[in-house]
């Protein structure tokens, strides 16, 4: 998410799946029969044109899928360094073409999915661990209950408990980061730490003990702007969650109030914690091209950062807080730098330089020894706080794509992809 959600830019990081559901999912839905997910159902579910493509691509090219040996959660975070990965467009790009493009196999790989997810989300998700086992190494998987907390049923828990777990079986350990963003205002499960934090503790106890290969993330929004007034869920007053929330016991929601411990699941719950961190830009509304500001990436995570919103006011610490006091990994999910081809301004090559050359740095390795993941946003899209495209990707320009590779530190860690202990019989 953006530096500054005080207007909600949620930026829709998900193409409609429904119109592009069939361009990729008939040549993989050879590799779910193969896994056994119980997809008999996706295929009856399609025409009579389309279940014979699928089942000719099964026959064509299904996988053959390893049985591993199974990576503990514990063991997902590196001793040192961080893991590098990247939020993709697989429409626009398959995983394949961007390690080539990067040097790399990405570690990480982002996938989005509403939760309870749908048939048709599930093969994507297998399309996706497909991808992954071959040039990738690991699926960080963004669960979003656009139905509401209340949608999070002991039957939508085992279902993806089972899936977790056999997608570990194959050799794709998985991190779920549930319900993101859970401080702002524009989600349905957005301002409710009691309904929120409940249903976060039953799904990592059921994911803990059903899939040990799996971990759960705790991922608020950066709060420059907190508590985001007039979104669609803000809390309201006089309600339970409202109370929570009042942290100075004011009556009011300010950026004095804790942006992040009311929705804090508890260490036992939480085996990651992430906040993503872009450049916008220095000053809402968005879209002008600027460069970032001298360490604006510290200043972010440390909450010291005096732009956005005009606000001089200090956020709470979220690295040493979360990453330091509670002993967690922290990830950086999604990052980027805001580029309008439709904008004059500083140019494309510096605005995106300075950033990643702050992400990248030295002394961000050794200012923050628990960061373990960073993941860059590589799309090129229509934003709504923008009213257009934005350009943030670093690898499909020659020029960007040779200084970004060039700058790639010796810290980070890459995929290993198909290579996996097999499991013993």
């Amino acid at each position: 998410m953006p530096d500054a959600t005080a207007h909600g830019q949620d930026g829709g990081r998900r193409d409609d799946f429904v119109d592009r559901f069939k361009s990729w999912a008939l040549p993989v839905l050879a590799v779910v029969l193969a896994a056994g997910f119980g997809t008999t159902s996706l295929v009856n579910g399609l025409s009579d044109r389309d279940r014979k493509a699928a089942e000719a691509a099964e026959s064509r090219s299904a996988e053959t899928i390893p049985v591993c040996e199974v990576t503990d959660r514990k063991d997902l975070a590196p001793a040192s360094g961080a893991l590098f990965g990247v939020n993709l467009n697989l429409d626009a790009k398959p995983l394949a073409q961007y390690a080539a493009d990067l040097g790399h196999k990405p570690a990480v790989s982002v996938s989005f999915a509403d939760f309870p997810y749908t048939a048709e989300e599930s093969v994507h998700l297998q399309q996706a661990a497909a991808q992954i086992r071959a040039d990738g190494h690991m699926m960080l998987l963004t669960l979003e209950p656009k139905q509401g907390l209340a949608a999070i049923t002991p039957d939508t828990v085992t279902g993806l408990v089972n899936d977790l777990a056999a997608l570990n079986a194959e050799g794709v350990p998985v991190i779920v980061r549930l319900a993101h963003e859970m401080n702002g205002s524009w989600y349905p499960w957005s301002q409710q730490p009691l309904e929120y934090k409940d249903a976060f503790t039953r799904v990592a106890a059921a994911v803990h003990t059903g899939a040990p290969g799996s971990a759960m993330m705790w991922a608020p929004n950066y709060a420059g702007g907190y508590p985001f007034a007039g979104g669609q869920y803000e809390a309201k007053p006089g309600t339970p969650d409202f109370e929570a929330l009042d942290t100075d016991h004011d009556g009011t929601l300010t950026m004095a109030d804790d942006s992040y411990s009311p929705y804090y699941p508890g260490d036992e719950a939480v085996d990651w914690v992430g906040m993503s961190l872009y450049h916008w830009g220095a000053r809402y509304p968005w879209g002008e091209n600027e460069t970032p500001e001298a360490n604006k990436f510290a200043d972010q995570l440390t909450g010291t950062y005096a732009g956005a919103n005009g606000d001089d006011t200090l956020l709470p610490d979220f690295y040493q807080i979360y990453g330091q006091a509670h002993g967690k990994p922290v990830a950086i999910p999604e990052t980027a730098a805001l580029y309008n081809p439709a904008a004059g301004g500083a140019a494309e090559i510096d605005i995106k330089r300075i950033w990643w050359e702050q992400v990248f740095s030295p002394d961000t390795a050794a200012r923050f020894p628990n960061l373990k993941m960073i993941n860059w946003f590589e799309w090129d899209k229509n934003e709504a706080e923008v009213n257009g495209r934005i350009d943030w990707t670093a690898t499909n320009t020659p020029t960007i794509r040779d200084a970004f590779t060039n700058a790639l530190p010796d810290w980070l860690h890459y995929g290993t992809g198909t290579s996996c202990r097999a499991a013993q019989q």
